[in-house]
């Protein structure tokens, strides 16, 4: 039973980008996650809702390496990322919910760094387009961050991951605290990185954001992966019946 349930993930790594199969895990003795699935393909936008302790975040670090499954199989473009952590990380970009980046560096200074620490040394001119087809504006392209708001921040993020190239983006809350300008144009960004073949996986609340940007939304309960909801049509979701699905799930936590 073990090696046939191996061989059926080792074709799925193939198939998947962000890959987690059966996945059970925790932190000590409490469980979090329980029988996950999650498969999300190249260039497909994933939105995963859930409430507070759903797993969301776990979810999250089990790609990023940072928890290791019970049971079960975690792949990154094919590679665990526990066996292989520097390895699968080149494959990620994460942006949590509050930037960290350095605040006494400008913005080109900022993506010329950090391309520096994964290895990737760049042209002045790729940092710039990418600040650029980021959103953000010439004249703030040499200005500390430190001043920098959320959405700008997030803007130096984006630049960074498509310096990068990387296939998978990972994205926790993004649009928290954000204005709807900020929220639209931050929206605007991941159809701009999902149009070059990224895949997407973000967590949120933000039911509304992801109704505008998801190709599949998924909703998760006390770790297990309950539903999954895919774009049809021009008006993509019905974002009532959506709604209904979230306040119904966060009724029974609460």
């Amino acid at each position: 039973m073990s090696t046939q349930r191996n061989t059926a993930t080792t074709v799925e790594d193939h198939r998947y980008v962000l890959d987690a199969s059966a996945v059970i895990t925790g932190y000590g003795s409490k469980t979090i996650l329980q029988q996950l699935d999650l498969h999300i393909r190249a260039g497909e936008t994933y939105a995963l809702l859930g409430a507070n302790g759903a797993g969301k975040s776990t979810t999250l670090s089990l790609f990023l390496g940072f928890l290791a499954p019970r049971s079960g199989s975690v792949r990154v473009h094919g590679i665990d990322p526990i066996a292989q952590p520097a390895e699968a990380r080149r494959h990620i970009a994460y942006i949590p919910e509050n930037v960290a980046l350095y605040e006494h560096l400008s913005a080109r200074e900022n993506v010329a760094y950090l391309l520096d620490l994964a290895g990737q040394k760049e042209r002045q001119s790729v940092i710039d387009n990418a600040l650029m087809a980021a959103g953000l504006d010439a004249a703030a392209l040499d200005r500390r961050v430190g001043g920098f708001s959320k959405g700008m921040r997030q803007k130096v993020a984006i630049a960074l991951a498509l310096a990068r190239q990387v296939p998978a983006l990972l994205l926790d809350e993004p649009t928290s605290g954000l204005d709807p300008q900020a929220t639209t144009e931050f929206n605007r960004l991941l159809g701009l990185l999902s149009e070059q073949g990224v895949t997407i996986l973000m967590v949120t609340h933000d039911l509304l954001s992801a109704a505008d940007v998801a190709d599949r939304i998924g909703f998760l309960d006390a770790g297990r992966l309950v539903e999954e909801v895919a774009a049809t049509g021009e008006d993509r979701f019905d974002v009532r019946a959506l709604h209904r699905r979230y306040a119904r799930q966060a009724e029974r936590t609460a």
